[in-house]
């Protein structure tokens, strides 16, 4: 794979290369390779069909992960958040020490708690990392889901956008079973302060227990807001968003 240079830019195919243009620019490969069938069959790709059959699996557990939180995700996430996320999950499977290479899965590789710990603090939005936005210590609950941040002080303990004026915050739990795929999610009320320096314990407490059993995530949205004549408006459609995972069990 090759990017092209100048100010000719194309798009299409042209005798044995393929032009195709990527947020990263526009890229050049050429044409070829094995067939699908001689893949499928042909002993010699034996390693290949184990690995492809993981990363499927891999990516399906991400998939499951990203529609538990689909509508947190909304609000905040980078447009690389799923191959970033696969990727993880990649890494979680090799922990599967039981199955058979090319059967290794989440769900089983997820029980290791190094492979667990691999997804805390996970960011969906990489341009808004929670270790970069907010420093005011947090407890979780893991029974009930809630999150305490115990001395909030928004101007000290945030580092906000230029023009942001208020800072809303809203907590969730999350049950994922990656055996099944299906999931289930609890969210807290939204607590909304102006960025001052007025001192507010919060607290984000989920409106249940989410049903189901599997792996237990708990999150953290963070959204900036600037009013103008009392309306708040999302600054730079949700851009500065944060959503983190800040613990799993």
């Amino acid at each position: 794979m090759a990017k092209l240079k100048g100010i000719l830019k194309i798009e299409g195919t042209l005798d044995e290369l393929t032009f195709y243009k990527t947020q990263d620019g526009h890229l050049v490969k050429t044409k070829g390779g094995v067939s699908a069938d001689r893949i499928a069959n042909d002993p010699n790709f034996q390693r290949t069909r184990e690995n492809g059959s993981e990363f499927g699996s891999s990516a399906t557990a991400g998939k499951v992960l990203r529609n538990a939180v689909r509508n947190l995700m909304m609000n905040a996430a980078d447009n690389r958040v799923t191959s970033r996320l696969t990727q993880i999950m990649t890494q979680i499977k090799n922990y599967d020490v039981a199955s058979v290479r090319g059967e290794r899965t989440v769900a089983d590789g997820i029980a290791d708690p190094a492979a667990l710990a691999l997804l805390k603090d996970f960011d969906f939005n990489d341009k808004a990392l929670l270790s970069g936005v907010m420093f005011a210590p947090f407890t979780v609950v893991p029974l009930t889901g809630v999150i305490n941040i115990p001395a909030f002080v928004p101007i000290n303990d945030i580092s906000y956008p230029s023009g942001a004026t208020h800072i809303s915050m809203k907590g969730a739990f999350a049950n994922v079973d990656f055996t099944n795929e299906i999931s289930a999610i609890e969210y807290s009320p939204v607590t909304n302060l102006p960025i001052d320096g007025t001192n507010t314990p919060v607290t984000l407490t989920p409106a249940g227990v989410p049903a189901g059993t599997g792996t237990k995530f708990y999150l953290l949205l963070i959204e900036f807001f600037q009013a103008v004549n009392g309306i708040q408006y999302s600054l730079k459609n949700g851009s500065y968003n944060v959503l983190n995972i800040v613990d799993a069990a």
